[in-house]
């Protein structure tokens, strides 16, 4: 079979992050301070020779950018300087633009100004879309809960199911197309179904714990991101499902409260930390920071600070207040989880778990193939 080369993929692969794969001479300095560069996974030196090459076909089937968790080891002991870790985080940005049919994830990776135009024009169809219908069903702006509120929870909970049943649509979609390019077009490699069952655990458990990203070294990227998902996980749950008992007040109910307190000081806590961390370039992690990098932060910590205001303003009871902030707050949530979690940062929250459940099936698969392929050989020799 012809193997198709791309020529130009290495200029491709800069508007996503990548700026010095020329250097890498194959020293194999960076696979060899890798604590999980091990066959059949060898990164990032196979995938830096397979960019150099042009190899497109080869990396879009490739799991190995998404078992590298960006410590920086492998960057710090290049010595030409070519950014090994970086590379792999530029393939993690092509990549999901490759797994997006729509071709948004392109878009927003090519070009910070296009995303951020539509991050604001998102906000703002989020406004006036609100305000008019609050509008037309008589809602009072000096009611936040209750028969008159201005925006009834019970609306915007059916408004919250429903961006999340697209949202889901659309990021499965996208891991089937991850799942294809990966496991499911590799005709050489037979992967009985029940082998998806037996590693179906390996999913939420490197979900919710990145687990083997607590394995580095360098221990506090591992506490941060931990910290950030735990906080956003609790803080969707409440969304989704206690909704009504978040909204009620002026009262404090602590049963729903408490989780929400301790999910925005993680929130917060985290993102200030990356920002600073970015501002600071103090490590190989934080030295380089794409466009998309900083939008996702800006919408994070926005949507943390409105939700901040917006909660006391509904204590202390300045109604009005608290609704045109509610207003706001959305204005950066709907964006955030519209663009952000199928198209951009938030979506390697799924890919990279799914990365860990292919690899573990893809090298059983294998290990069962080598396996059968030797029994018919020693049963066929003759006996002694």
């Amino acid at each position: 079979m012809a193997i198709r080369v791309n020529p130009k993929l290495i200029d491709e692969l800069e508007v996503y992050g990548a700026e010095d794969v020329q250097n890498c001479y194959h020293c194999g300095n960076c696979s060899a301070v890798c604590p999980f560069s091990k066959e059949p996974y060898i990164f990032p030196r196979r995938p830096m020779r397979y960019l150099q090459m042009g190899l497109e076909d080869k990396l879009k089937g490739s799991l190995e950018p998404w078992l590298c968790y960006y410590c920086g080891q492998c960057s710090e002991e290049c010595p030409r300087g070519a950014e090994p870790g970086e590379t792999m985080m530029s393939l993690r940005r092509w990549l999901t633009s490759k797994y997006d049919f729509t071709g948004i994830s392109r878009a927003f990776y090519k070009s910070g100004k296009v995303e951020l135009f539509t991050v604001i024009g998102a906000a703002l169809l989020t406004a006036l879309g609100f305000v008019l219908w609050a509008v037309l069903r008589g809602g009072d702006i000096n009611s936040y809960d209750g028969p008159n509120a201005f925006l009834p929870a019970a609306s915007i909970h059916i408004f919250d199911w429903a961006l999340a049943g697209v949202l889901l649509a659309l990021l499965l979609t996208n891991c089937g197309r991850m799942w294809w390019f990966t496991l499911g077009r590799d005709k050489q490699l037979r992967t009985p179904f029940w082998l998806y069952l037996k590693k179906l655990y390996l999913l939420p458990l490197h979900f919710v714990t990145q687990k083997r990203f607590a394995t580095c070294e360098r221990k506090r990227p591992w506490a941060v991101h931990l910290a950030l998902v735990v906080s956003y996980l609790i803080m969707l749950v409440l969304i989704m499902f206690f909704l009504d008992l978040m909204w009620s007040g002026p009262e404090i109910d602590w049963r729903v409260h408490v989780f929400g307190y301790i999910a925005t000081v993680g929130l917060l806590g985290t993102t200030i930390f990356a920002l600073r961390a970015r501002l600071k370039k103090a490590e190989p992690l934080y030295a380089h920071s794409h466009e998309t990098d900083w939008i996702f932060l800006i919408l994070l910590i926005f949507a943390a600070f409105t939700g901040i205001l917006q909660h006391i303003l509904h204590r202390v009871g300045f109604d009005a207040a608290a609704n045109v902030t509610y207003i706001v707050h959305l204005m950066g949530v709907v964006p955030m989880l519209g663009l952000e979690v199928p198209f951009s940062k938030w979506s390697h929250l799924a890919y990279r778990p799914l990365a860990m459940y292919f690899s573990a099936i893809r090298a059983e698969a294998k290990e069962r193939a080598e396996k059968e392929a030797v029994e018919p050989t020693l049963a066929a020799q003759p006996v002694a």
